[in-house]
């Protein structure tokens, strides 16, 4: 797995300061993405574990209220492959702060629909997450007052809630 950057003081990707970490690779090649040079999964650089401690040093500072995942598309077979070990360790030392990630996936079709039956990391991948922003950005939907979101298809999930209950349950500002 490729990662194309990580910023270590974000406020635009969650509440808080965030660390947030940019994959690389999307296959949903969404009309007027920000970040249409991470749809390459080869661009950026390796995802190593150097990385990993990189972005666990930035997560130690108590400033930090917790990390965010973006793209490209962290739900990419090989990206959730990849970002695992990362995940594992975050939720091991810091399990109070939160994790975000954002998805060009539906949460219901595509992520529990056939996801979780295709691919084993899944569900472990879920198990981290404690918001799912889902949906590709549709640039007919572009909303700038939004928070935390680009297209008000885009919806943002509590996902342990919504795992519990069977139903997506909604994170509100």
């Amino acid at each position: 797995m490729n990662y194309a950057g990580i910023k270590k003081l974000d406020v635009a990707n969650g509440p808080g300061l965030r660390v947030t970490l940019f994959v690389s690779g999307c296959t949903h090649h969404c009309k007027g993405c920000f970040n249409k040079e991470t749809w390459d999964f080869n661009y950026g650089a390796p995802f190593t574990e150097a990385t990993i401690e990189e972005i666990l040093t930035e997560l130690r500072r108590p400033q930090v209220a917790g990390l965010t995942l973006l793209g490209g598309e962290p739900l990419e077979h090989v990206n959730q492959q990849g970002l695992l070990p990362l995940l594992r360790r975050v939720k091991a030392e810091f399990p109070e702060k939160p994790l975000w990630c954002f998805t060009g996936y539906d949460f219901e079709k595509d992520v529990l629909g056939r996801m979780v039956a295709e691919w084993e990391e899944t569900e472990e991948f879920l198990s981290y997450l404690d918001i799912l922003v889902d949906g590709e950005f549709v640039e007919e939907k572009k909303d700038l007052n939004l928070r935390f979101k680009g297209s008000s298809n885009q919806r943002t999930i509590q996902v342990p809630e919504s795992l519990k209950e069977g139903r997506v349950v909604l994170w509100e500002a």
